[in-house]
């Protein structure tokens, strides 16, 4: 028989990449377990800091002492930082609404520690993603795939893998049904953390100020007072800081109006936060920058596709042009358009492309 590749498993001392190892020694490969360290000075308490945090990686090893495989915590602090981190600032420095866990699966999850991978010797890595990769034959291209179950799909935040990371990379839990049928398995494998919750908030920030408190940290000048300004330019408040506003936000304004109003633009450049009625947010057409075309090449016609513009949202009916740049063209009007935020647009089951929202 063959033998089946050496396998590096990333494990965040969560439930699912702790399932992951535990299913691949079931099915006869050998493993090796990484954890990424990557807490940041700004928690004052790494213990408990979400995924990667001082008690995450101490999760891992146990697991990881329990299915008696090696595991080692690489240091990646100042890639973390130099990368997600400061990405994250700059972005809301332009006024835009980042998405970092996007960041951290594309040039950390995917670009670094795929060259850890190898430095171990090993020849796939394996990550407690919901997701599906197929290769395709008749195009010799790999399709990365929404989960099998898809009520816990991540095939929206790995949207910019590349081919080269396609063909390297394994996601064992995106052919399981849901989040229950993982709890399960790790109960039925006695894992320590079964039953522990997932982690929602941003991992680095971790202060009870949230990312404004974080963002004033770093940037003090984001959070200097402006104007708050309607569709027509006349100002109708004030503000305390560009960077406490997203497009689409109600609450939090500072002003009475008789009717709802809504965050609808951002100017850093002029220091001015745009305000309006629930129908400007809403539009047809978005542009994307930085595009990763998943699972074909760009083609000169536009292609039919279904498309969201964040996580929760139901994917909707679209074309997706390349030319003259990339541009999603939305059958209804959708709501709340967010600069830095991602699209990513499906054929049936299979990733197509996605980018950031210009």
């Amino acid at each position: 028989m063959p033998k089946k590749p050496l396998v590096c498993v990333a494990m965040s001392g969560g439930v699912d990449s702790s399932v992951v190892p535990a299913m691949l020694k079931k099915r006869g490969y050998d493993v090796i377990g990484v954890t990424m360290q990557i807490w940041q000075e700004s928690q004052k308490d790494p213990r408990h800091a979400g995924c990667c945090s001082l008690g995450a990686v101490e999760d891992a090893r146990r697991v990881a002492r329990m299915l008696d495989i090696p595991h080692y915590v690489i240091n990646f602090k100042d890639t973390f930082r130099e990368t997600v981190i400061d990405e994250f600032v700059d972005e809301y420095a332009k006024g835009r609404t980042p998405n970092p866990c996007v960041t951290c699966n594309k040039k950390v999850k995917f670009e670094a520690l795929l060259k850890t991978m190898k430095e171990l010797g090993c020849d796939k890595l394996a990550t407690g993603h919901y997701a599906r990769i197929r290769h395709d034959k008749a195009t010799g291209r790999y399709r990365l795939l929404r989960a099998k179950g898809g009520q816990k799909d991540q095939s929206y935040v790995l949207y910019a893998m590349a081919q080269e990371q396609l063909s390297q990379v394994m996601f064992p839990l995106g052919e399981l049904g849901d989040k229950a049928e993982t709890r399960r398995m790790a109960r039925e494998s006695n894992l320590p953390v079964a039953d522990k919750p997932d982690s929602q908030e941003i991992c680095f920030v971790s202060d009870a100020g949230g990312y404004r408190e974080f963002l004033k940290n770093k940037r003090p000048e984001m959070f200097s007072k402006g104007e708050l300004v309607d569709t027509s330019g006349r100002t109708i408040g004030e503000h305390e800081g560009v960077a406490g506003f997203t497009v689409g936000q109600r609450r939090g304004l500072g002003v009475s109006s008789e009717r709802p109003l809504y965050v609808i633009g951002i100017q850093p450049e002029t220091n001015r936060v745009i305000v309006g009625s629930d129908d400007d947010l809403k539009q047809t057409q978005v542009v994307l920058q930085d595009v990763t075309w998943s699972s074909i090449e760009p083609g000169q016609a536009p292609i039919r596709v279904k498309a969201k513009i964040r996580y929760n949202m139901e994917a909707q009916p679209a074309m997706l042009y390349a030319l003259p740049e990339p541009t999603l063209v939305f059958d209804q009007p959708v709501r709340a358009v967010t600069p830095g935020q991602i699209a990513v647009a499906y054929r049936g089951e299979t990733v197509v492309a996605g980018g950031t929202i210009r």
